[in-house]
């Protein structure tokens, strides 16, 4: 028996051993999403994304004519839908923000029952991101009213980085509400060499942080965005990064939990 257990322990450690490092060489899953907005009002690109093959988060601008048409066209064809909601900035015209915007004249109730309307418009939405909006982030009661409207109804937050002033990774945070922000715009330059090299940033933005987030449009930019994003695929597929869902960002179990429709 004591000659037995001799060669049991080295042979046990042995195995801890291998399985030790079987682990280590295991490459973790980078993981990317790409998120489109405005979905629902512009055309440019719509066709390409929602019956394309890439795996992108379509974001919808509420109140508009193809804002249902649109959400639903999206989850039936296996694309995670979330809320594209319009905010106040600090130049621009109001008609870019369309009817309904989240502006800072509002009351905290108003703002509350805004976003709810806007969920509404917007079938099987699972999060919300901000249109334009660089002075609305900036207002504490109306970000918290947006926070508060997430948290009652378990949806994920992206803020896409039109202030550094944000209150939203802040308040979220203070209320447990999951929160990313956005890495790269796509499309700030129309031109699909130009969306290429923004999508090669965003993959070494992923190598580095294990995940990352891009914002493309579709519209007047749609085109070259969609084009740019589908002749960067072979390139993240040879950098073993897989293109997701934006809730696939978050913790596998809070996405589990909260983000399904």
């Amino acid at each position: 028996m004591k000659k037995f257990t001799l060669i049991l322990i080295p042979l046990l450690f042995l195995l801890i051993q291998t399985s030790a490092l079987a682990n280590q060489s295991e490459p973790k899953q980078l993981k990317a999403s790409i998120i489109i907005d405005d979905f629902g009002g512009g055309t440019g690109g719509v066709r390409d994304f929602l019956e394309g093959d890439i795996p992108i988060t379509a974001a919808v601008m509420p109140f508009t004519e193809s804002s249902k048409d649109h959400a639903e066209w999206a989850h039936k064809n296996g694309f995670e839908v979330i809320v594209h909601l319009p905010m106040q900035p600090k130049k621009g015209k109001a008609s870019w923000l369309g009817p309904k915007p989240i502006t800072v004249d509002l009351s905290h109730k108003q703002v509350k029952q805004r976003v709810e309307e806007a969920l509404k418009s917007v079938p099987y939405a699972v999060g919300m991101n901000n249109h334009m909006g660089s002075l609305a982030v900036e207002d504490e009661d109306v970000v918290r009213a947006i926070v508060e409207v997430a948290k009652e109804r378990k949806l994920y937050l992206i803020d896409s980085g039109t202030s550094p002033k944000s209150k939203f990774p802040q308040i979220a945070k203070e209320l447990g509400v999951p929160l990313l922000r956005r890495d790269v715009f796509l499309d700030d330059i129309s031109s699909s060499s130009h969306v290429r090299k923004q999508m090669v940033k965003l993959a070494k933005i992923t190598e580095i942080n294990g995940k990352g987030i891009a914002i493309g449009h579709v519209g007047v930019t749609g085109k070259v965005c969609s084009v740019g994003i589908f002749q960067s695929m072979e390139e993240f597929k040879k950098r073993n990064i897989k293109i997701v869902p934006a809730s696939e960002l978050f913790a596998e179990k809070l996405t589990e939990k909260y983000f399904v429709p």
